[in-house]
């Protein structure tokens, strides 16, 4: 199958063997000619011409051959952003000839990580049950660094923190979290725990707006931020009496039952914090992410979720 790709400097359209962007694809991914061809089940030569040829073709070295393998140049790099896209495509398309719009192929996720073990984990694990022929990926990062890999369509679409208003980004409401105050066992009284470094998963973090306004309305002026790279390692250092945090409920609540932390309610309006779901609004909206968001904004628990 042949598929064309427009350079945008000389604005030519170039015709190019979906193979070859599936053969250049392994190469980028394995990192050298020999993996890749192992991983194709292909002669080594075979790959290397076809390597050869695409760049012939384009005009432009695709790699860098280094004694570490085969590294992506710049161009490269933004080839293989658009054969992902059209390989997944290529590979939708031939799903539904025999499916129809039944929801299959790749879907790649992300989410925050408080979402992903209290919400996402059991949601996919029905939605595998009802469509089983989709193969999905999942990483787990901080809201801001979702928004960007969805809009250069690394993702298909991501769980995080909104509303979010961005011009190329859709977004979907899907539920409501209670933000809590959480600190080390024993300590419930606001004004010591308000004393003690706040752990955050990273310096842009989204609760630090909600956190300074919370701080603000108690006279507490300036916010001594702790960053910590998962929700494990936040919540062990709040058990040691490192710092407390703010997070949401649902993500806390086996560390309350077994006595590593302490919970603390926050007034309205800062104990509020919503989650939905982004896609860009130039992705192609596949079966597989269709499907998603219609389980996810039609569950039953929706409503209850919103209901705090």
């Amino acid at each position: 199958m042949w598929v064309s790709i427009k350079t945008i400097a000389s604005k030519q359209v170039i015709i190019v063997d979906a193979g070859d962007l599936k053969i250049f694809r392994t190469v980028a991914r394995e990192g050298s000619i020999s993996k890749a061809a192992l991983a194709l089940n292909y002669v080594q030569s075979n790959v290397t011409t076809r390597i050869r040829q695409l760049e012939s073709q384009l005009q432009v070295p695709l790699f860098h051959r280094t004694n570490r393998g085969m590294v992506l140049t710049p161009a490269g790099d933004h080839l293989l952003e658009y054969a992902d896209k059209i390989l997944d495509l290529l590979h939708e398309a031939e799903l539904s000839t025999q499916t129809g719009s039944k929801p299959a192929g790749k879907l790649r996720l992300g989410s925050i990580e408080t979402a992903a073990s209290s919400f996402l984990a059991p949601f996919l694990a029905k939605y595998h049950s009802c469509y089983p022929e989709v193969q999905t990926s999942l990483v787990t990062g901080g809201t801001h660094e979702l928004n960007q890999r969805v809009m250069q369509h690394d993702l298909q679409g991501a769980l995080v923190y909104g509303p979010v208003d961005h011009p190329e980004l859709n977004y979907i409401k899907v539920f409501d979290e209670e933000l809590v105050l959480i600190a080390e066992p024993g300590l419930h009284q606001m004004p010591e725990v308000l004393d003690k470094p706040m752990l955050f998963f990273e310096i842009g973090c989204t609760h630090r707006t909600q956190a300074e306004a919370f701080l603000h309305s108690r006279g507490v002026h300036t916010l001594n931020v702790m960053e910590f790279g998962t929700l494990n390692t936040i919540l062990s250092g709040v058990s040691a009496g490192i710092g407390v945090s703010l997070l949401p409920r649902s993500s806390v609540v086996q560390a309350e039952l077994r006595g590593e932390v302490s919970v603390i309610a926050l007034p309205e309006p800062y104990c509020r914090l919503e989650v939905g779901l982004v896609h860009a609004r130039s992705e192609h909206l596949s079966a597989a992410l269709r499907g998603l968001l219609e389980m996810m904004t039609t569950r039953p628990e929706t409503k209850k979720e919103n209901e705090i």
